[in-house]
């Protein structure tokens, strides 16, 4: 009789997030893990109390792989522009991850959904590099690059658009650079009605 192989949680784990990557949030139970792995649901149970437990250790690879994505260029000279172009890749390369993470219900308004991710204060750092606005200045033009750049990308990650690199790279830096001249426009008009 052939041993037994034991399925530890790490393999669980690879073969829930293989499965998501793959076909989304939706297909994963139990028994699809276990049929893709060859074993009996007994496994995922023995390593996991429960299905919430997998899938939270799954969501965390998850956003770490975004993570990885939006600080490959924090160091370049273009580092505002290149987050904002690795996120849309994420969307490209990960379609069902960008769903999980950034096409769900929530009750957030735009500022708070931004500062829930951790990157969020980083993001906002390095458009300071570029516009030369005060942190909360660049809070509120960021809240509008990141609105049209997640446009770009919910539609990349349904596959609505096809979009080349190139385009994205000229209609991204293009945009927001005209988003910015309209920006500064703006508050320099208000600051003087204020004098």
């Amino acid at each position: 009789m052939p041993p037994i192989r034991k399925y530890c949680r790490e393999d669980i784990i690879k073969t829930t997030y293989e499965l998501v990557q793959k076909e989304g949030l939706g297909c994963v139970n139990a028994r699809r893990i276990a049929k893709q792995l060859g074993c009996s649901v007994q496994p995922i149970f023995h390593n996991f109390t429960t299905m919430e437990e997998l899938i939270k250790e799954v969501h965390h690879r998850i956003y770490e792989k975004y993570k990885e994505y939006l600080l490959s260029g924090r160091d370049q000279p273009n580092a505002y522009k290149k987050i904002g172009l690795s996120y849309i890749q994420f969307a490209f390369d990960y379609p069902e991850f960008f769903k999980i993470l950034f096409m769900k219900e929530t009750t957030l308004d735009a500022e708070d959904f931004l500062m829930a991710d951790v990157l969020g204060d980083h993001i906002i750092k390095s458009g300071q590099t570029l516009t030369g606005l005060s942190y909360e200045e660049q809070k509120k033009f960021h809240i509008k690059v990141w609105i049209f750049t997640h446009g770009i990308a919910c539609l990349v990650a349904t596959r609505t658009i096809q979009f080349s690199k190139e385009e994205i790279d000229e209609l991204l830096g293009r945009t927001v650079l005209e988003m910015l001249e309209g920006y500064k426009k703006l508050m320099e008009e208000e600051n003087e009605i204020c004098s």
